[in-house]
């Protein structure tokens, strides 16, 4: 079966391919605007070939990973005294509903104004953005525990580090996994947005600089690269999700199919 996926996977993936190619040969759109494939695999085998291409990847790396550290250390921690301490959920509710949805994009100006176009600009975005997947799953998981089972471990004695560790933890970490899986994800756009924008160091300042000077390809070519870099991602967080949750009957299940 994962054969077959896979196989069915790289034949749509050719056929994208093609057609990217026939597409602006067929003059359905212009090449100045939408270079054909190959055109564009000419560009990237160029930028992989130059040394500021891999220094811009390893700035879009650092603010991607420091911001994904910081956003999912606080926001499991936050999430979880947030649910313990009594009325403190009920308290930070409206807060928290309020702050939320505030696009991340929209700090861009207050980014800029403290940071200029630093890394920590970056990092600022992609914390603002990323925090919130984490926290918000977090808190759906410490609300799944079973009250009878949290009881029981009241009845024998369990202390609150004792209860978080063997009770709540095991619950809550399958929301948690997956809010730091979405985290991921938005941390990367956000990265590549910030520096697309602000003009920080990194694969979107470099792809900012070929538009402005018309380098289509190397345009393209860049982009490319943010897509393979948000699969390779993907496929990391959900491989790590799935070793996390060896023991959960989700995983085991997804194994047994």
């Amino acid at each position: 079966m994962r054969l077959q996926n896979a196989a069915l996977g790289a034949a749509g993936f050719a056929a994208f391919l093609a057609l990217g190619e026939a597409v602006p040969r067929l003059g359905l759109v212009k090449e100045e605007y939408f270079p054909p494939t190959s055109r564009i695999a000419r560009a990237l085998a160029d930028e992989l070939s130059d040394g500021t291409f891999w220094t811009a990847l390893g700035d879009t790396l650092t603010g991607w990973a420091l911001g994904l550290a910081i956003a999912a250390s606080a926001g499991i921690v936050i999430g979880v005294i947030v649910s313990v301490v009594p009325y403190l959920r009920e308290a930070t509710a409206s807060t928290i509903e309020f702050l939320r949805p505030i696009p991340s994009v929209a700090l861009i100006p207050l980014a800029v104004l403290l940071y200029g176009s630093e890394l920590r600009s970056v990092l600022l975005l992609v914390v603002y953005a990323s925090f919130w997947q984490v926290l918000i799953q977090t808190l759906y998981g410490v609300q799944d525990v079973d009250p009878v089972a949290d009881e029981t471990a009241r009845s024998y004695g369990l202390g609150a580090w004792a209860r978080i560790r063997y009770v709540l933890w095991p619950t809550a970490l399958p929301y948690v996994m997956t809010g730091v899986r979405l985290a991921a994800a938005v941390a990367l756009i956000l990265a590549i947005t910030g520096e697309l924008v602000i003009g920080a160091p990194g694969l979107g300042a470099r792809i900012a600089v070929a538009q402005n000077s018309q380098a289509v390809p190397e345009m393209y070519a860049l982009i490319v690269v943010t897509g393979v870099l948000g699969l390779l991602i993907n496929v990391g967080a959900r491989t790590v999700e799935r070793r996390a949750l060896a023991w959960h009957q989700s995983v085991r299940g997804e194994v047994a199919v």
